[in-house]
């Protein structure tokens, strides 16, 4: 229903066969080269940022194995139904199969999507203070609700950082149990209950426990993730000729990442390539070399990782699968 939502959004925007097709046919083979090479380093910065958050809880990663958990993870979130789910499961359990322990393995997750969340946010952030910078005068204009959101933004961070500096990290797991309140003691639930308290607490305790050195170092890695993905686009872009500059192209990329972030199809399947066409257009790009870039985009950031990714998961089921006893006679 989403999907057929989003095509019939832009049904005046997408251009015939007979349209795209010599926009494909020219475009420069180097740039789409550099936009699957960016493609492929946005996912290496991506496991290096698990194995970074891995090292923190004392957890050793060859970067070949986090790697395929990677593309083996992004291919089932991007195409199945309840792909996030089913994707944060395996990851789960290549952890715990690498040594971390299920506190371990679950902090690591939470701090993955909280620095990946952040990375973004920072991203936009940085690139909306740099056009502020060059021109001031004409971003409070025409963005005052942007500029004051930008502001607060950075006084929000550095407040932040003067806070933490003046807690210990260890205060968090603390105040879990001592909000929490009592759990009953009987019955099911309360027995959930306290199960599912211990295990928060102790997930926390772990997280606090992973230096400041790795966590910034996840976090940079999380922004090399995005900052390459949008090269990809970008060489895209510049492969079919597309009138759009880098800081307009960061825009709509943040704009699409934030409509992908809604959860109505696998991966955002249509509802990416809709979005994407229409911000492209309306900054714009004409609709033949707008649909060819969304198009070849999507092509490097989703359907070239969905077969890989499946064949790595469908290959490390086979052989992390459970060896049948022998009968004894």
């Amino acid at each position: 229903m989403a999907i057929a939502v989003a095509l019939y959004t832009v049904r005046d925007k997408v251009p015939g066969l007979d349209e795209i097709w010599p926009v494909l046919a020219g475009a420069e083979p180097g740039w789409l080269l550099v936009a699957l090479v960016a493609e492929w380093v946005s996912m290496a910065m991506f496991a290096r940022q698990q194995v970074w958050l891995l090292k923190g809880v004392d957890v050793d990663v060859p970067m070949r194995s986090a790697l395929a958990v990677t593309y083996g993870r992004s291919a089932i979130a991007i195409s199945m139904p309840a792909g996030s789910a089913v994707s944060a499961a395996f990851a789960y359990q290549s952890f715990r199969r690498w040594g971390a322990s299920s506190e371990a393995a679950t902090a690591v997750m939470i701090l993955s999507g909280v620095c990946s969340f952040a990375a973004l946010a920072l991203l936009y952030l940085t690139g909306f203070l740099t056009m502020v910078v060059r021109a001031p005068q004409e971003m409070w204009e025409s963005h005052p609700a942007g500029v004051l959101s930008a502001a607060g933004a950075v006084a929000a961070g550095l407040g932040l950082r003067i806070w933490r500096r003046s807690r210990h990290r260890r205060d968090c797991a603390d105040r879990v149990v001592r909000t929490a309140g009592p759990v009953a003691e009987d019955g099911w639930l309360g027995g959930r209950l306290r199960t599912l308290l211990d295990l928060l607490r102790r997930t926390i305790s772990v997280s606090a426990t992973i230096s400041r050195r790795h966590r910034r170092a996840a976090l940079g890695f999380a922004a090399a993730n995005w900052l390459a993905d949008l090269i990809c686009l970008a060489a895209v872009a510049r492969a079919f000729d597309l009138p759009l500059t880098f800081v307009q192209l960061g825009t709509v990329y943040v704009v699409v990442q934030l409509v992908r972030q809604i959860p109505v199809s696998p991966g955002g399947m249509g509802v990416i390539e809709a979005s994407l066409l229409t911000a492209l257009t309306s900054a714009g790009a004409g609709q033949a070399p707008a649909a060819a870039a969304v198009l070849g985009y999507r092509l490097f950031s989703c359907w070239l990782i969905i077969p890989v990714g499946l064949a790595i998961w469908a290959y490390l089921g086979k052989v992390h699968a459970p060896q049948p006893q022998p009968v004894m006679p």
